[in-house]
């Protein structure tokens, strides 16, 4: 677990274009998490629904998630709620691009995928998508799949379930205005998640989605590198992890460049690349 919490306080300091402090990081590697908005901008401050949420969940923190849980007792304890992977017998995997949309990268990875005649999932983010709107439609009319990636990218395990479905919420209005569906998938940033918060998605009708394969893009890796970390670890079912979109400065052109070559990759060992609803056998919209 410590290990995405070091993941997570990094991909603040790339979202933010840097500016996170030494000490953030450190803290990571405690087991502490710092949570920011994907755009660099501060977090805003707590509403009334997230205040509510963490007095809720104060109580129960410590027995909230067990010692040493893990996402693997996570799917077998919320099957068909929580979600790391589609079904094994199956050659379909799907690719799935975060912190969407973003002007500079989503319609890169749109147009490569587009060329590739592969349909994928995009997981948007509520604030980007009311600054963006035509690029979430673009997404929606070329036949990729859309999930909900909260509405300014915090943390969900460090807030009450009062502030994270605040943060659905508002981002369901967003695409609502935008393409006209709420959806079914949720992605939590940084994958973190209670399981009191799993128990809130799984009887309000959602199913979240982390991943097995990580690509580890948001290290503003080279093409060749994001390529071989998802070759090496893709089996049939595989949810792999990438990003179409970034902070201040980041860079992910090394994933535009990748798609090409994984996509011909994928296709010579027989795997096909589809949407998540597709893998989940699942509606789109909820």
């Amino acid at each position: 677990m410590w290990r995405r919490s070091l993941l997570a306080a990094i991909c603040v300091w790339l979202l933010s274009g840097g500016a996170a402090s030494a000490q953030a990081i450190a803290q990571a590697g405690t087991g502490q998490r710092q949570a920011a908005a994907p755009n660099g901008e501060r977090p805003q401050e707590k509403t009334e629904a997230e205040t509510a949420g963490d007095s809720r969940d104060v109580a129960a923190t410590q027995s909230d998630r067990p010692s040493g849980a893990n996402w693997a007792e996570m799917q077998r304890r919320y099957k068909g709620a929580f979600v790391l992977s589609g079904p094994k017998p199956s050659r379909q995997v799907a690719l799935t691009f975060d912190d969407v949309p973003d002007s500079r990268y989503t319609p890169l990875v749109l147009n490569v995928l587009k060329q590739q005649k592969v349909k994928a999932t995009f997981f948007v983010v509520g604030s980007r998508a009311l600054k963006a709107p035509a690029l979430v439609r673009r997404i929606h009319d070329e036949g990729h799949a859309i999930g909900n990636h909260s509405f300014n990218h915090p943390d969900f395990s460090k807030m009450g379930i009062g502030g994270m479905s605040e943060q659905i919420r508002s981002t369901e209005a967003a695409l609502q205005r935008s393409v006209g569906f709420v959806p079914r998938l949720i992605r939590p940033p940084y994958g973190e998640i209670k399981n009191s918060q799993l128990d809130w998605a799984q009887k309000q009708g959602y199913t979240v989605v982390n991943w097995d394969v990580d690509s580890s893009d948001w290290r503003q890796l080279g093409a060749q590198t994001v390529f071989l970390n998802v070759t090496r670890s893709v089996r049939p079912g595989s949810i792999i992890l990438l990003h179409a979109g970034g902070g201040t400065g980041q860079n992910l052109y090394g994933t535009v460049q990748a798609l090409p070559k994984l996509i011909a990759w994928l296709r010579s060992h027989h795997y096909e690349p589809v949407t998540l609803p597709e893998l989940l056998q699942l509606p789109e919209s909820k």
